[in-house]
């Protein structure tokens, strides 16, 4: 994934991330990961975080297919919507095999970037949607290749790595790379600034995303009446 296309709309994109991009890979959490020294508690909350994010994520991909033009693209996003629960839900069992873990609500940019993304895909053109899923499929691809070079002595963050440096990764992130310039060929200045603006948007929150799993991020107030599960049962705040 470090070829990225020139002279087209996803360069324009990808300049518009690049310097967060840079500022995630300096983060502590993934220079955390690289060197084996990331907290196990942080790597736990972002596990947890992660599977609250994938199935409001992949709502947001079947959002976005459902507004595609053709049947190819809403194929493309229903097999990523059903991977997206699939594939890296078994990816979160392997790495964190205690599953009481996802009792635990949702963290505030967790909630925060979702609401984002859900309203964005509901509310705006294909493109658009199209642009704000962008860089939860690109910046990953980005890092796991960068960390990959240096790899993990922990196991269990290597293998994060590895999911995300591998080939059918990949292959998902330039089927998308290549639906986004074919759209970008047809947008008008418009929608194009709109779309671009999500792309910056989501990129910052992909940082702030890993900024709170290293902060183990949780609500600053305690729910009235305990925080509630998914079922409606309490859980753990």
């Amino acid at each position: 994934m470090s070829k990225r296309p020139a002279g087209n709309w996803s360069a324009d994109l990808w300049s518009l991330m690049a310097p967060t991009y840079q500022a995630i890979l300096g983060h502590p959490f993934l220079t955390g990961l690289s060197d084996g020294t990331l907290a196990p508690e942080a790597f736990a909350h972002f596990i947890v975080q992660d599977a609250h994010y994938l199935q409001e994520y992949a709502r947001c991909l079947a959002i976005v297919g459902a507004k595609a033009q053709t049947p190819t693209d809403l194929a493309m996003f229903a097999r990523h919507a059903a991977g997206a629960v699939e594939v890296e839900s078994a990816l979160h069992g392997s790495l964190q095999p205690d599953r009481s873990l996802p009792a635990v609500p949702a963290a505030p940019t967790t909630q925060a970037y979702t609401s984002y993304l859900l309203a964005t895909a509901y509310g705006g053109s294909f493109a658009e949607g199209l642009a704000a899923v962008l860089p939860c499929y690109w910046i990953y691809a980005e890092v796991g290749n960068a960390l990959s070079a240096h790899g993990s002595p922990d196991p269990s963050y290597q293998r994060w790595i590895d999911s995300y440096a591998g080939d059918e990764f990949a292959m998902l992130v330039r089927e998308v790379l290549e639906l986004v310039d074919r759209v970008g060929s047809e947008l008008g200045p418009a929608e194009r600034r709109r779309a671009q603006r999500h792309v910056q948007v989501t990129a910052r929150y992909e940082w702030m995303f890993w900024d709170a799993a290293y902060r183990c991020e949780r609500w600053p107030l305690p729910a009235v009446g305990g925080e509630l599960s998914e079922t409606g049962d309490r859980g753990r705040g």
